[in-house]
């Protein structure tokens, strides 16, 4: 009778270990998930679809990644976040990134975002035909944007001097749209031609608000924090195999993304407006491998947007983009 008495003691021992134990860890999933912060643009068309694939779909969770999303209306304000260290990972073009690398290069680039596009368009009606045609006229253009490097390089290249020649003025992005409005325009009252980034020339010119004298394409990047590289090392390279996730829904899903996209940027857009956003990426076309690694080509673009703002003095620091660049996590990934 001792004996039995001794034997359920035991088994009554092991099973109170086995419900405290049961009760108190937490499952694996939860114990191997690294949560991330991701900075992102919220009216910047393509890149809001790609964070919109990841905020609607298992990808990051799969990658044992938690996703905190903050969303930013434009790159100084993303920047701004990443400096006062509010962000882990941004989404970015290659001037804001330059930006925040010369303010503090405790930031790698670990991949391709996207291409996106700029462009130089005049009114529909306009007797301009040709960018050398831009002599002697005003263009408006958002200083300090891709869009205006673009601009004054094809001014240069059209043999027209962009200083003396051709009256470039700043005019806001957002303040395009109470001038573009008619089909039938000649002027845009005291402008003759603008320069911008999508997605509002893609809007004006799905519209026929716009005829189009040059399109300009973009590199833009996936930069992420080195402090939380060191706390996270296996970070980027999940981060990167849930982003090529994102781009094969997003080409699957075309409508999809479109429509979160378009919910949450509250913008006035169609499709056939974000297919023209998007017609530079050659990763939505279903038949191509996803890429999200640098051609030398686009080396050669992120260090012109570089120097065009050490030039314009828009920044102190010159910085040489190549340098920031580590593609170790691409390879890591096995991607390209």
């Amino acid at each position: 009778m001792k004996k039995i008495l001794i034997g359920v003691f035991v088994l009554a021992c092991v099973a109170f270990g086995i419900f405290v134990y049961a009760n108190n860890r937490k499952p694996v999933a939860e114990k191997t998930m690294t949560p991330i912060r991701i900075g992102w643009q919220i009216p910047w068309a393509t890149e809001g679809q790609l964070t919109q694939v990841l905020k609607n779909t298992p990808l990051l969770q799969d990658n044992g990644l938690v996703g905190e999303f903050k969303g930013f209306t434009a790159g100084p304000q993303l920047n701004e976040a990443a400096l006062a260290g509010e962000v882990d990972v941004l989404f970015t073009a290659d001037q804001p990134v330059a930006t925040l690398l010369g303010k503090n290069p405790n930031w790698v680039i670990i991949g391709r975002l996207m291409y996106n596009r700029v462009a130089l368009y005049v009114p529909p009606k306009s007797p301009i035909t040709t960018i050398a045609d831009l002599k002697g006229k005003t263009v408006g253009m958002p200083f300090g944007a891709a869009a205006q490097r673009m601009a004054l390089l094809a001014e240069k290249e059209a043999g027209v001097d962009p200083k003396n020649e051709v009256k470039n003025v700043n005019l806001d992005i957002y303040a395009q749209s109470d001038l573009v409005k008619d089909v039938n325009a000649v002027t845009w009252g005291t402008m003759d031609a603008l320069a911008g980034f999508d997605p509002t020339p893609a809007i004006f010119e799905e519209k026929g608000l716009v005829r189009t004298l040059k399109v300009g394409k973009i590199v833009s990047v996936i930069a992420m924090s080195k402090d939380y590289i060191a706390a996270h090392p296996d970070s980027p390279v999940q981060f990167l195999k849930a982003f090529n996730g994102a781009y094969a829904y997003y080409r699957a899903n075309v409508a999809q993304a479109d429509a979160w996209f378009t919910a949450e940027s509250k913008l006035t857009i169609t499709p056939s407006a974000l297919a023209i956003a998007s017609s530079l990426e050659p990763n939505l076309i279903t038949t191509n491998p996803i890429r999200l690694g640098f051609t030398d080509e686009d080396y050669a673009i992120m260090q012109e947007a570089a120097d065009f703002i050490y030039d314009q003095s828009l920044v102190k620091t010159k910085v040489t983009m190549k340098d920031h660049v580590d593609m170790s996590y691409l390879e890591k990934a096995s991607l390209q």
